[in-house]
């Protein structure tokens, strides 16, 4: 016996924004591209045409970066630091004080529900800028003792020009991790959004023309991969900082070693959240659904692989179908605020992950819940579940960047530890125990950038992200950002004698 819908509130809809920009930024000035092309962004809860934007050629990208030069080595490069943050900071109150507007336009070119985009991505945003603002002025350096009369110190310096290439999972937020920390050290910017998703980057680059951010320093050229090619070969490039698929990650390696380009790569994930049978079942269960649906499960460090004790686990599993199942009902549009769950970004995605889980029933998994397209418009798909995987399974090896959850019982804690590390992947991790002691010996063992513990998807702007193995290079966020952006230099001066 099937459960009931439960009544839905009346629908609480956030109006759609306008689109103000469509052009590309380039030293300081709104332009077409070169070419004269554009293309489409689409909504993808309706997949309507939004708008069309300009499509930047290899031409564009090499004006952009003679822009982002031209300012690197001219007004940027004077520029007091703790007059950069207050530009930093100046960004934020803009960004602030318009933040109900940068949701929408969330919601309209990504489609995730306005809800998560007021809640949890923007203010995020506004975070990372006024985290940065105060690392400005303290890039500091070192005095080095030395052998002989000499006196020998150290300087950090911005790297220079930075070419950023952006996913279109947060874009928004995605904006904000990779200016914040490149503004902050003094280098200049061309930035590449990806192409379903680049109406944030381009409004968040008008607000900060009006922060006073002077031209050349942010630039920003909408394109495909192409653009994004270009962006990479570029010899007057100093350093690439990616963020998205491994198999991309892997390509920019390859290419930047051309001209020995310094490389930041925050890339895919397929990161094990253990439950052990001494945890609080209904925390885990909740955490654990929050942990792979939210975003629709188009998040890296998403926790696809569910390992569960073999003592909990069919209590676990049918608590959690029960909130998965709930979760169908809050499907829906994604600028109703009761809306829990929206589409996919766009048809190739449903596509991909609609494949996956024919591979699932194929392999053998038993599909719990879900499973299935919702409605008939839209690229919707319903939160799923998959019990009794095994570790060799496409669906728990793969990443899916869907909403697609892998349950895999385990019989004690080394065992999921083995498991869990078994994987190309290393972004993320968690565990869920009242044992403390347990939690950080778990913790230490697991071969992940970031592991939660009684919680999953907790961020903040002063804590690190980024993977181990092939999930990355660098960290984003937190200090250790700053160390992509800057270089180190010795200085050593003779004292006589």
């Amino acid at each position: 016996m099937s459960a009931a819908a439960p009544a839905k509130p009346a629908a609480k809809k956030v109006a759609r924004p306008n689109v103000r920009q469509t052009k590309m930024l380039i030293g300081g000035h709104w332009v077409d591209s070169e070419s004269g092309k554009t293309f489409p962004t689409f909504h993808p809860a309706t997949e309507e045409k939004i708008a069309d934007v300009a499509r930047a050629t290899e031409k564009d990208v090499d004006r952009a970066v003679k822009a982002a030069r031209k300012a690197f080595e001219g007004e940027w490069s004077k520029m007091d630091a703790r007059d950069r943050g207050r530009l930093l900071s100046r960004l934020a109150d803009i960004i602030e004080a318009n933040k109900d507007e940068l949701a929408a336009l969330e919601t309209l070119d990504n489609g995730k529900p306005i809800k998560d985009a007021m809640t949890a991505d923007v203010p995020l945003v506004i975070d990372t800028f006024r985290y940065y603002a105060g690392w400005a002025d303290k890039l500091t350096g070192q005095t080095i003792p030395v052998r002989g009369n000499f006196f020998s110190y150290s300087r950090r310096e911005p790297v220079g020009v930075v070419g950023q290439i952006i996913p279109w999972n947060f874009p928004a937020l995605m904006v904000s991790w990779k200016w914040a920390p490149a503004l902050a050290a003094g280098c200049t910017i061309v930035m590449k959004p990806a192409e379903q998703t680049p109406l944030s980057c381009l409004r968040m680059a008008e607000w900060a023309i009006e922060a006073g951010f002077p031209p050349g320093v942010i630039n920003v050229v909408t394109g495909f991969g192409d653009a994004g090619a270009a962006l990479v070969k570029h010899p007057d490039v100093d350093k690439i900082a990616f963020t998205g698929s491994t198999e991309t990650g892997q390509i920019i390696m390859k290419e930047a070693a051309n001209t020995l380009k310094r490389v930041t790569l925050e890339l895919g994930g397929k990161s094990p959240n253990i439950i052990l049978a001494d945890a609080d079942l209904d925390a885990a269960v909740a955490g654990t659904d929050f942990g792979l649906f939210f975003n629709q499960g188009q998040c890296c460090c998403a926790g696809s692989r569910v390992f569960v004790e073999k003592k909990i686990h069919e209590q676990f599993v049918e608590k959690l179908v029960e909130r998965a199942n709930a979760r169908k009902f809050g499907i829906g549009d994604p600028f109703d605020l009761e809306t829990v769950q929206g589409p996919q970004i766009d048809k190739d995605q449903f596509d991909k992950i609609m494949s996956y889980i024919g591979k699932g029933k194929e392999a053998g998994a038993k599909c719990v819940t879900g499973g299935g397209r919702s409605g008939d418009k839209g690229f919707y798909i319903e939160p799923t579940v998959f019990d009794h995987v095994s570790d060799d399974m496409p669906i728990a090896t793969d990443e899916i960047f869907g909403p697609v959850m892998s349950i895999l019982p385990f019989k004690d804690v080394d065992e999921a530890v083995q498991r869990g590390n078994k994987t190309f992947y290393g972004l993320a991790a968690a565990v869920w125990t009242k044992d403390i002691a347990k939690a950080h010996a778990i913790a230490h063992k697991l071969r992940a950038g970031t592991v939660w513990v009684n919680c999953y998807d907790v961020f903040d702007a002063a804590a690190p992200f980024g993977g181990y193995k092939m999930s990355g290079i660098g960290r984003e966020l937190g200090e250790a950002a700053l160390s992509n952006y800057t270089e180190h230099k010795t200085v050593t001066v003779s004292l006589g004698g």
